[in-house]
């Protein structure tokens, strides 16, 4: 059985690592350096770096930080935010990230899946999808959740596999920040829908979360950030909370 994984986020703006509460209000939650070999060194699976301006300012990814990310910590790296070409990604996997996540570029142009699925393998190829319920109905949002599509995120989830994505991290906007628990009945749907693994974004609040997250929403692993940041949840303590519920994490 595979084991599940922890993953802690990192939003970085203006080189900071912040978090906010559905999109929105962000304060700050450390230095971003100092958090990686926290995580790194306390027992997470991987990593998420994502430069949550990089898009809206037209800007690439903030690679000095990066590099130095990536030269402090020894788990797998993902870094994302305002990726739009196989240049970009280039950059980015020469100067230390394992992988990629792109989100509105892909939604723009989703022939770059296509592209870096073929030129740097599916396992280097993250989508994220920020979604939202409007009128009942999940919709993917671009631009760090502040632009609204008509795309269907069931629709797109589908799209994203058949063009080889080799994971979906899939944030619901409404659970974002709340520690309400993530949604894990969209999360359970797009399990059914595609056969690649799909990490839970928004709204961890309590380790229970977390394995619900895994047993109800069928998620492959589970990305949180306040609650490691300001060390609510210490992942050495969630392990073991999952082991003891028969959920395969590495301890």
């Amino acid at each position: 059985m595979l084991t599940k994984r922890i993953i802690p986020c990192l939003d970085i703006k203006n080189g900071r690592t912040v978090k906010g509460v559905n999109f929105v209000d962000l304060i700050d939650a450390g230095n971003p350096v100092e958090l990686a070999k926290k995580y790194s060194e306390t027992g997470a699976d991987e990593l998420v770096f994502l430069d949550i301006s990089a898009t809206e300012e037209r800007r690439r990814t903030l690679i000095n930080l990066v590099r130095e990310v990536a030269e402090t910590i020894n788990i797998p790296f993902t870094v994302g935010g305002g990726i739009n070409s196989v240049e970009d990604v280039e950059l980015l996997l020469k100067n230390g990230a394992d992988k990629v996540s792109i989100n509105s570029s892909a939604v723009k142009n989703p022939d770059l899946i296509n592209q870096l699925a073929q030129r740097f393998g599916s396992q280097c190829v993250v989508v994220a999808i920020d979604a939202k319920r409007i009128d009942g109905i999940w919709k993917v949002h671009l631009v760090g959740g502040k632009q609204a599509t008509e795309l269907n995120l069931f629709d797109w989830v589908v799209e994203v596999a058949n063009r080889s994505a080799g994971e979906i991290l899939f944030t619901s906007m409404e659970n974002d920040g709340t520690k309400d628990g993530f949604a894990n009945e969209a999360l359970h749907t797009i399990s059914k829908l595609v056969n690649i693994p799909i990490i839970a974004s928004g709204g961890a609040g309590n380790q229970q979360d977390f394995a619900d997250a895994f047993t109800i929403g069928n998620a492959d692993a589970a990305l949180a950030a306040s609650v490691f940041h300001f060390g609510e949840i210490e992942i050495p303590e969630l392990k073991q909370f999952l082991k003891k519920q028969n959920i395969e994490v590495r301890i």
